[in-house]
């Protein structure tokens, strides 16, 4: 899509979040309350492997929309850009 609708004038990127802090979440928490083993080491093991060892919020992501959204990013094309607090590269 950004090689054919660059040409145009669009630019089209991609925002990959980690794990952000949301309802969903939240409610995914109170289940791990519950105890339930596979979910309580599954929220460990990511905290553990994340490098700023936390969640996400919403707004976080909603900045990063916002610089792709504007002239600071005129020249970024066809990228992926991942919002998780260095999950992947850990």
């Amino acid at each position: 899509m950004a090689s054919e609708y660059g040409k145009h004038g669009f630019r089209i990127n991609v925002l990959v979040p980690g794990g952000i802090w949301t309802s969903g979440t939240k409610n995914v928490a109170k289940e791990a309350m519950k105890f339930k083993p596979n979910i309580v080491l599954s929220g460990i093991e990511y905290k553990m492997r994340t490098p700023l060892s936390r969640m996400g919020q919403p707004d976080e992501i909603a900045r990063m929309a916002l610089v792709l959204a504007s002239d600071l990013s005129s020249y970024v094309n066809g990228a992926l850009i991942v919002v998780d607090g260095g999950f992947l590269s850990a």
